[in-house]
């Protein structure tokens, strides 16, 4: 063969044979967990090492096999657009309420992106071959019961978090509440996950549902301003707000603890136009059909808005309190102090009791239509208190 011809022909097999193993290669990293779980919707998210289009096959409950058939696939798009990057958030819609459903992700690597002309690599998903598939079960505001965690100010300890969550389970706990400074700070995405978010979702979080509250460690470091978009709310804020059987939640951000002009924000805080923003939000949630007719109601604020002086609680206590009085709510379940307290109502401030929960207690709340109680408790399980409303 002519020589001329051979090296040509070398050099292009070997570049085609390169670039397929090249093609090989994408891994799902974290994840996947269940995100602004509602009535009639969920929000799937995991991360890729590299670039992907994704999509999560959903099929009803049932003991067939998950290729039985055919399931609907479910891709996130941007105006008309399938989104291709690392951070992956499918939402799903149109379910029934208080339907488990169960669910498989699916990556496919993205290698070059020109016009329309895509070259793909492989697909890493989960495994619904030899081991059961994910699930979750949509809200259900008719439910009689409910059974749900909290915990807060974990700070990365994750022996803490493994132990004061580990008897979460799904069918009987409904969501669990994260209620801030799961981490002193958020520097870059490793931080969140390596701190919390994978001993979650190696525990529960890929199929009971948790929300997240912010508290205001999360609004410090570079990712503070991109970690929001790793839990992804009804609302596309940090407040919001659910209902799940007798129980309506309304999830508050209380911001930073201090004046914005504080030389420790270095210029980058606005909590006090934020507040006001949730101020008038919560004004036109607490005329809605959902919240009046729920027979309990609770309130998420990592911040505590009593027994400090601090800017932050005192703009908390002088925006949200007077919105919230009157209103029936049944407790306000914070965080932040790392130090368990029980405030009970205060005429002319709060008529509801606020119950702060220390950083290394859980608080398991659980309700139906006769009673609301809550079992505080220790990292080995042990109940410490009990509080009847």
């Amino acid at each position: 063969m002519n020589r001329a011809i051979t090296f040509p022909l070398l050099s292009f097999f070997l570049s085609i044979f390169s670039l397929a193993g090249y093609a090989q290669e994408v891994n799902i990293t974290h994840g996947p967990y269940i995100q602004a779980l509602g009535e009639n919707e969920a929000t799937i998210v995991w991360t890729t090492d590299s670039n992907a289009v994704s999509w999560v096959e959903v099929a009803p409950a049932g003991d067939d096999s998950f290729y039985a058939s055919e399931r609907p696939k479910y891709y996130q798009t941007s105006n008309g657009n399938r989104v291709v990057g690392t951070l992956h958030k499918i939402k799903i819609a149109g379910l029934k309420k208080g339907t488990e459903y169960r669910y498989r992700i699916f990556s496919k690597a993205v290698r070059s992106y020109e016009g329309h002309r895509v070259l793909y690599g492989n697909i890493a998903s989960s495994n619904v071959y030899s081991k059961k598939p994910l699930r979750f079960s949509t809200l259900d505001k008719d439910k009689k019961t409910i059974s749900f965690l909290m915990l807060n100010d974990i700070h990365s300890r994750v022996d803490d978090l493994k132990n004061l969550s580990g008897k979460v389970e799904y069918g009987k706990t409904d969501l669990v509440i994260f209620n801030g400074d799961m981490v002193s700070s958020m520097n870059d995405e490793t931080q969140f996950f390596s701190g919390f978010m994978d001993d979650a979702v190696t525990m529960f979080a890929g199929e009971v549902p948790m929300y997240y509250c912010r508290g205001n460690h999360e609004t410090r470091g570079k990712f503070s301003v991109n970690f929001p978009e790793y839990f992804p709310t009804n609302t596309g804020k940090l407040y919001y707000s659910f209902r799940q059987g007798p129980v309506y939640f309304i999830v508050l951000d209380g911001g930073e603890d201090k004046p914005d002009s504080d030389i420790e924000y270095s210029g980058l805080a606005q909590f006090d136009a934020y507040r006001s923003e949730q101020q008038q939000w919560l004004k036109e949630l607490i005329k809605t059909e959902d919240f009046k007719t729920a027979k309990y109601k609770v309130v998420l604020i990592h911040i505590p808005p009593a027994g400090s002086t601090w800017h932050g609680p005192n703009d908390i206590r002088n925006k949200f309190l007077p919105v919230l009085n009157g209103q029936g709510v049944t407790a306000m379940l914070c965080g932040h102090l790392h130090s368990y307290e029980y405030l009970k109502p205060e005429p002319g401030l709060y008529d509801f009791p606020i119950i702060i929960n220390a950083h290394n207690t859980s608080l398991e709340v659980n309700a139906d239509l006769n009673s609301f109680s809550i079992l505080r408790k220790s990292t080995d399980g042990e109940t410490l208190e009990k509080l009847t409303f």
